[in-house]
């Protein structure tokens, strides 16, 4: 298996599935953990030094941190409903309570952080919803954490890739601090495939070929994204989703596409 490639596992005794921090990946910035509760379990974190955006991926919650509490948050029981999820923002040196109302799964987004930002509900009505490309580049996104919504690093956002389709596509970088042309970005692709025994394709290479794999991917999996181009396909008869975290030293997501490829931008399919 690729290096590039973290795979779920079955819930621990915290209902952790999946587990990134920086010092795993080899990086500075993005942590990614996934976790799964019974209904009426409960899940206790202390942000510490990070910023944390709590998404629910399918279930109902109640989260409550040092001075908030949102009550029966959640509204889609299962990811592919494609309905925007609810999340939350928490700053570095909270706590929070995450408490299941139905079976859940979420995901923990961490990034270092620096405190100018207060903890938050970030309802579906809060989230951007786009389509980006078109014909068989076409792609269904939800812009959780954008940039123009307040955080210190954290990036989050969720792609939905019909069968068939390409994403992350024409190919795209951003890992040079290269201003105001480029950013750096760490990067992580969490995957789940419709049917769960389908499988996605992910490439990660660079320009020197350096780093150049290809990686089938199968529902669960967690791909890390150092640096270089990192398109997704989606074979056809499974639809493809992934949540995005990225984080940097600047907060800022600008790309460059691979030059071989740049021309599918002109184009429509």
């Amino acid at each position: 298996m690729s290096k590039l490639i973290v795979p779920s596992n079955k819930p621990n005794e915290r209902g952790q599935v999946l587990a990134i921090t920086p010092e795993s990946a080899g990086w500075e910035y993005v942590g990614f953990e996934v976790y799964t509760l019974k209904e009426g379990e409960e899940k206790n974190v202390s942000t510490e030094e990070n910023e944390i955006c709590v998404v629910l991926l399918s279930g109902r919650a109640d989260v409550k941190t040092a001075e908030f509490f949102w009550e029966n948050i959640g509204e889609r029981m299962s990811i592919f409903e494609k309905i925007p999820p609810y999340s939350v923002y928490v700053p570095p040196g909270d706590r929070l309570t995450i408490s299941a109302n139905t079976p859940l799964e979420f995901a923990l987004c961490k990034a270092p952080g620096r405190g100018n930002c207060n903890a938050r509900l970030i309802e579906p009505t809060d989230v951007g919803v786009e389509i980006r490309g078109s014909g068989n580049m076409e792609r269904f996104i939800h812009n959780i954490l954008p940039e123009q919504k307040e955080a210190d690093r954290l990036l989050v956002v969720e792609v939905f890739t019909p069968g068939g389709n390409w994403s992350s596509y024409p190919p795209h970088k951003h890992d040079e601090n290269n201003l105001p042309d480029e950013s750096y970005l760490e990067e992580t692709y969490y995957h789940r495939v419709k049917p769960e025994n389908g499988f996605m394709v992910q490439r990660v290479y660079t320009d020197d070929r350096e780093l150049d794999e290809t990686m089938t991917v199968k529902n669960g999996d967690a791909v890390l994204v150092p640096k270089g181009y990192h398109p997704v396909s989606a074979p056809p008869g499974y639809e493809g989703y992934y949540l995005n975290v990225m984080a940097g030293p600047v907060r800022t997501w600008k790309f460059k596409n691979d030059p071989d490829h740049e021309w599918l931008m002109k184009t429509k399919r």
